[in-house]
């Protein structure tokens, strides 16, 4: 399961890297340009992590051996952030052209700054504790 929710966090966080890129084109829009759609994959492959992603975060760090108390209102926070970012990315997907100006506004959303935030925080956590885990077995 840590591996569940760590492949998502990557897949988010190339996306964001993607999009950083992608902002500081100048593009004007993603339309009849197959470079310019890989915006659009990036942010569908995103969405589609973004589904469930506070489950994954949850049942990872139980099963690290965190205790579901300590965790219930952290996973309600990423939930939040996660459902926050969804909207915001679903809206961008919305538009018919997607500039980078539209991604550099998206960027700089608090929502998704937060998300990612929330994703290095228990990534981290999560890889200490299955590295500590892996560690005091070995010995």
């Amino acid at each position: 399961m840590a591996t569940n929710f760590l492949l998502r966090c990557e897949v988010i966080e190339e996306c964001y890297e993607f999009m950083l890129g992608y902002a500081g084109q100048g593009l004007p829009s993603d339309q009849h340009n197959g470079a310019r759609s890989q915006i659009r994959e990036f942010l569908e492959r995103s969405v589609q992590q973004l589904t469930g992603l506070a489950e994954s975060c949850d049942e990872s760090l139980q099963q690290s051996g965190m205790g579901k108390s300590d965790l219930q209102d952290f996973v309600a926070v990423l939930r939040r952030d996660a459902q926050d970012s969804l909207a915001a990315i679903q809206l961008v997907l919305a538009q018919p052209s997607i500039s980078s100006q539209l991604i550099d506004n998206l960027n700089a959303s608090t929502h998704l700054r937060a998300l990612l935030t929330d994703l290095f925080l228990a990534g981290d956590i999560l890889r200490t504790r299955t590295n500590t885990a892996i560690s005091s077995a070995a010995e």
